[in-house]
């Protein structure tokens, strides 16, 4: 399975996320490739924000990422590439290739209950708020991860 995980400039909740899932891929001995992405790239090149790197931390996680900005051809290389909010979901769309391999869509349509779908961008503001995004982040992206498992199971392709 390939995941990509995009947010507006790539350094705070698509790397976050990508930290996230790769963890919990790994405690399940998956061999899933993660990555995130931006859908600008007035931060390519730099680190993810150092908020978003302290709670990658308090949690037992690190990140190495990069950010870059996402490109047509993430479309035909991951299986799912999924959205923070609808601006960043309604620019993917937009730019998708006809047809292409990638299933696009929101990170939040893994809620459980009547969470909010949107992972809202914590940038400018506090740490509290980058916390209360690797909250949301990481019960969708167990949520995900427990849903591709099942069906990769049903399937036998797990």
């Amino acid at each position: 399975m390939l995941v990509l995980f995009v947010c507006f400039a790539n350094t705070c909740r698509s790397p976050m996320a990508e930290a996230v899932l790769n963890h919990l891929q790994s405690m399940k001995q998956l061999n899933w490739t993660v990555d995130s992405a931006g859908t600008s790239d007035m931060n390519a090149g730099r680190s993810p924000n150092p908020h978003t790197l302290a709670v990658l931390r308090e949690h037992g996680l690190g990140s190495s990422h990069v950010s870059r900005q996402v490109r047509v051809e993430d479309f035909s290389n991951f299986d799912y590439i999924l959205a923070m909010d609808e601006n960043n979901l309604s620019y993917l769309k937009r730019i998708a290739p006809e047809g292409c391999r990638a299933k696009v869509e929101l990170l939040g349509e893994y809620r459980m209950d009547e969470l909010d779908k949107i992972v809202v961008d914590p940038y400018g503001q506090g740490i509290e708020a980058y916390r209360r995004c690797y909250n949301q982040i990481s019960l969708f992206c167990q949520n995900f991860i427990d849903q591709k498992v099942q069906k990769l199971s049903e399937e036998g392709d797990l």
